[in-house]
């Protein structure tokens, strides 16, 4: 079984990404290949980085990244949620990245983003190189949502269109061989 992290890459009160996430939340729990393990970053609450270490020599002194290094660790792949600010990502999400260092390496992300007229690409594009750097591997397949608040019901529940159900279905297939390819590899590391 995959153990899948969930993070919630925005923090904003009124965020659209909650009710993307809890799509996405959804469709995994009636998935039998995973374990899951949702991480909204605005309950974690991390504050901004200010360990005096480099995150690879993993000695960490503040609790709260000690904390999150475990979780990080004991996940097998991931499925970030985010929006695009700006052309580029949220800062929560990338501070979270930068937190961790080890913890990442040769893991599986997957992407569900949104936005305007570009469905969060050039987020999840311009997020691209930190993630390469701390050894992510990226899916192939991820959800674009292309002016996400339409998809939004009075509610507040997210109604996803077909292409994107797909879209989640295929990523989710792509991050479990990713994950039986990648975990010998940090087994190996491990030792």
């Amino acid at each position: 079984m995959t153990r899948l992290m969930i993070v919630v890459g925005s923090v904003r009160d009124g965020r659209i990404g909650l009710p993307i996430a809890d799509w996405v939340r959804d469709t995994v729990e009636r998935d039998d290949r995973f374990e899951l393990d949702w991480a909204d970053l605005k309950e974690i609450d991390l504050p901004l980085m200010t360990e005096p270490n480099h995150p690879r020599l993993r000695q960490y002194t503040q609790q709260s990244t000690i904390d999150w290094s475990d979780r990080v660790d004991a996940a097998d792949a991931f499925v970030f949620v985010q929006p695009e600010y700006n052309y580029s990502y949220s800062p929560a999400l990338k501070n979270a990245l930068d937190h961790l260092s080890q913890e990442w390496w040769r893991k599986p992300l997957g992407t569900v983003s949104y936005g305007g007229v570009s469905g969060g690409t050039r987020g999840v594009t311009a997020l691209r190189v930190p993630v390469t750097a701390v050894g992510l591997i990226p899916t192939t397949s991820n959800v674009e949502i292309p002016w996400a608040a339409r998809q939004i019901d009075d509610e507040g529940a997210f109604e996803p269109n077909e292409h994107q159900e797909r879209m989640l279905a295929a990523q989710l297939d792509e991050i479990v061989a990713l994950d039986h390819a990648l975990a010998p590899l940090r087994a190996a590391r491990a030792h």
